[in-house]
């Protein structure tokens, strides 16, 4: 669930000790006392991904894992650029991988690897989803004792509800697409997106909206009821309510994505990277990993009804039935025109 701007990276590495499988317990062709680098968020995200997705692989296979965080984009650019790659998976949005496929990331061609079992629209030669994610619209019942929010319209009616809409500050967080939806737009339409338009709609709340740094600042400032409203991420949805913020979801128009784990150009250890992403989204592991984060999971034969999801992760998963009209966020459309996006984002908050 994580979209962020290239920053300074800040690494720290904990070295997943593990001992190398032997036995009938081992699969010997899979890379038995070998490492993978993998590179996430950091935090309980990747305390997650450890558990449900390394663990495994290493029992499985005995390859163990070094971690280090944060999996920043401009630090793989830079590793490519000096011939040096010492990571073989990072958890980062698919958009540098889409826009930089073969350049500074490698093209996944493991048979394995099978795109025909992810929903259409969630691949690339470049990547394959490892989870999905919506982008939330919730609001805190708190401070909405009588009339209450039921569309995504209502995200952009200040008068009748009023109140901060606390936004991360990027622009492929769902509100550009919400914006032309609550703008009469249909949803199928959304595509190839009207930038201008969804800027003018954003316009009639610009005054009411508080872009977020991080998703950490998203959930501090929902717990200590700095807004009213909010459109972010499931993962941090469900944290955020956990945290003590009276959230309720609004079930309308949520735009969906996907997480991807992504392996940069000259990774020492791409057949392994590889072999490690087709046994991630196996059954077993995404069964695994949607119950500690409360996403879904990416293949399309995984009977999400079966997963164990507590109360709160099952109130805020836009995967289950009866949630309104979905939307998966377009990603040749998101490859070809972040930059120009991004530009045009930044310069609107700041008219």
């Amino acid at each position: 669930m994580r979209h962020r701007y290239l920053r300074p990276l800040l690494a720290t590495a904990t070295l997943v000790a593990a001992t190398a499988a032997c036995g009938s317990g081992a699969d010997s062709t899979a890379g038995a006392s070998k490492s993978l680098t993998w590179a996430s968020t950091g935090g309980q995200f990747q305390e997650d991904e450890k558990k449900a997705l390394q663990e495994p692989f290493t029992a499985k296979t005995g390859t163990t894992f070094a971690n280090v965080s944060p999996a920043d984009a401009s630090q793989v650019k830079a590793m490519v650029a000096a011939g040096r790659t010492t990571w073989d998976l990072a958890n980062m949005s698919w958009i540098y991988a889409g826009a930089y496929c073969g350049q500074q990331y490698e093209k996944l061609d493991d048979p394995a690897l099978d795109r025909g079992k992810f929903p259409p629209g969630t691949t690339h030669d470049c990547f394959v989803p490892t989870y999905r994610y919506a982008n939330v619209f919730s609001y805190n019942a708190d401070l909405f004792k009588g009339e209450q929010p039921t569309k995504i319209a209502d995200f952009f009616d200040v008068k009748r509800f009023p109140g901060k809409r606390i936004v991360q500050d990027y622009p492929k967080s769902g509100l550009l697409e919400a914006a032309l939806v609550a703008d009469g737009v249909a949803p199928d339409q959304v595509y190839p997106l009207d930038l201008e338009r969804a800027l003018r709609k954003l316009d009639t709340i610009k005054s009411s909206l508080v872009f977020a740094p991080s998703y950490g600042a998203v959930q501090q400032m929902m717990v200590d009821r700095q807004g009213s409203m909010v459109l972010t991420v499931t993962a941090r949805t469900i944290v955020t309510s956990q945290s003590g913020a009276n959230l309720k979801p609004v079930w309308d128009f949520t735009t969906t994505d996907i997480g991807a784990l992504v392996i940069p150009k000259g990774s020492p250890n791409k057949a392994l990277a590889q072999k490690a992403l087709a046994f991630i989204t196996e059954p077993a592991q995404a069964e695994a990993y949607a119950e500690l984060t409360g996403t879904a999971p990416a293949r399309a034969d995984v009977d999400i009804s079966k997963i164990g999801y507590s109360d709160v992760q099952k109130t805020f998963n836009a995967f289950l039935p009866d949630r309104g009209t979905l939307l998966e966020q377009d990603k040749p459309w998101w490859i070809k025109n972040t930059d120009m996006v991004t530009k045009r984002w930044t310069s609107w908050k700041v008219s």
